[in-house]
């Protein structure tokens, strides 16, 4: 018997990979960290040394598994140059947990232990829900055009991955906007940096030298430095253990876990569409091991102490094109996953100003937005641009949400054209990834003049708004019953939404 063949499975290219999906993930640790502590008023024990290792484990079991798949997938093909698929906490439900479960709690019942409980059985929940719904990713894959796949989450990419943290790279640019250029100049133009430093670690390095050395000139003369030096604290243990606390706060946990179906769905579409985005680029893996695993590492963040859950990462195209292998998923998990546990991530957290990590969230959103344009045919652009309108409706709803708050108001405060504004914000954004899917799908069959097609999704989207899967009118964006829901606006959608097929069908009845 021929034994397999041998692997390269760490190239240099991973380097550079590396520093980027670890600073990806470190920088939605600062994030997460900063609201949950800043905004909310969670102690930072709580969050640093229980939530963020919890979440950690995840990262680490999510990396390690990915590895082996990319060491499979080069065993079976002999390909030496096989990319693995990056993995981490999710960008869109960080924000959707955090504004949505974890801030309402905290602010309703004042108990941050209480509230961490529930954000743990969310997780699960959308851990479990993930796990059903894994063994149908490869149909999905064969159904769902291209350009409805990708435009879907090109519009979270540049409108949340990369529009969200610019605004933390202009709170202080003098950080962020040298950060951002250098990144770009190394990653996007190809420029060597000094001494042959990954780009990725050379932004960061670049911003953080000028934050610190700011702060560090400011205390030497006196002067009054534009931000605050963080506190860095010192390394100290925090394993992620299992725990069933979140099941003693089952009844506090059941209103929210609505919000886990949509963004559990969004996550699986998210992993079908990652599983497409790597076959683009040349790498084969199986969308049900990608799904499966994703499932698995959020059922064990959550049963550990996490209250963001896991997924596939949409930067495979840009790891590749950094040269990439196996080795930068595996390095990844460990410095994360064992860094958490052992207060590293706690300690870089505090360290990192967010206008120097920002920028590698912004390069991974530019990316994936040009995938998207890229690799359908060109004749369905429209449909990809088409996807983009509700995520521009999240991220004015999640704007809206903090802006609010800062002058001490919410949304039921509006009045006349604003509280219209709102609702109409509210009804287009409310499970926007799965509303941009089918825009997209639809968009491409009435491009290509499947008329009966284009109005089997519309179909389709009727029903799901029904049950407010997408287009929900409540706030917190949940789920209901047809006949349970007080506002008609579901109905008024799912009835637009059976004209507008109906009208297709009927365009489209002397189709072969």
């Amino acid at each position: 018997m021929r034994a397999a063949p041998a692997v390269r499975w760490w190239a240099p290219g991973d380097w550079n990979a590396f520093f980027g999906l670890a600073l990806d993930n470190l920088s939605l640790f600062v994030i997460l960290s900063g609201l949950l502590i800043g905004v909310f008023g969670f102690p930072s024990d709580l969050v640093l040394r229980v939530m963020v290792p919890g979440t950690a484990l995840g990262v680490l079991v999510g990396d390690l598994a990915y590895t082996w798949l990319a060491v499979r997938l080069m065993r079976r093909t002999g390909r030496s140059d096989v990319t693995a698929m990056p993995f981490g906490i999710d960008t869109p439900s960080l924000f959707g947990v955090v504004f949505g479960v974890l801030g309402p709690a905290m602010i309703l019942t004042r108990d941050p232990v209480l509230a961490w409980k529930i954000g743990m059985g969310v997780t699960v929940a959308m851990g479990a829900i993930k796990l059903a719904l894994s063994f149908v990713g490869d149909w999905v894959r064969r159904v769902v055009p291209r350009a409805a796949l990708l435009g879907s989450i090109a519009g979270v990419a540049v409108l949340l991955i990369a529009f969200l943290p610019a605004l933390r790279i202009f709170a202080d640019p003098l950080v962020g906007v040298v950060s951002l250029t250098v990144l770009l100049a190394a990653l996007v133009g190809g420029v060597r940096m000094p001494w042959g430093l990954p780009g990725a670690l050379a932004a960061v390095l670049a911003g953080s030298a000028i934050f610190w050395g700011r702060w560090a000139l400011a205390a030497a003369t006196g002067a009054a430095a534009p931000h605050p030096a963080p506190a860095v604290g010192a390394l100290a243990l925090a394993l992620p253990l299992p725990t069933l606390a979140w099941v003693g706060a089952l009844d506090a946990t059941l209103p929210y876990l609505p919000l886990a179906l949509p963004f559990a769905l969004a996550t699986v579409v998210g992993g079908i569409d990652n599983t497409e985005s790597a076959i683009v680029a040349g790498d084969e893996y199986r969308t049900r091991d990608i799904l499966l695993t994703e499932a698995i590492a959020t059922i064990l963040a959550g049963c550990c102490g996490g209250v963001v859950q896991n997924t596939p990462y949409i930067g495979h195209p840009a790891y590749k094109a950094m040269g990439a292998r196996a080795g930068y998923t595996f390095a990844t998990g460990l410095v994360i996953g064992v860094g958490a546990a052992v207060g590293v991530v706690a300690v870089l957290v505090r360290l990192l100003p967010d206008a120097a990590v920002a920028p590698i969230l912004v390069f991974v959103g530019l990316q994936i937005t040009a995938q998207a344009f890229l690799a359908p045919p060109a004749r369905h652009a429209p449909a990809v641009v088409l996807s983009f309108l509700p995520a521009v409706a999240a991220l004015v709803l999640i704007q809206g949400k903090l802006l609010l708050a800062g002058v001490g108001k919410s949304a039921a405060d509006l009045a006349g054209e604003g509280r219209l504004v709102w609702g109409a914000l509210l009804v287009l954004g409310n499970g926007f990834i799965l509303s941009a899917l089918l825009w997209g799908a639809a968009m491409v069959a009435i491009i290509e003049r499947r008329l009966r097609v284009a109005g089997a999704v519309l179909a389709l989207a009727a029903a799901a708004t029904l049950f407010g899967v997408i287009h929900s009118p409540l706030p917190d964006g949940a789920i209901f019953w047809p006949w349970a829901v007080a506002s008609a606006t579901p109905h008024t959608l799912a009835a637009a939404y059976g004209v507008a097929a109906a009208l297709l069908l009927l365009l489209g009845r002397g189709e072969a």
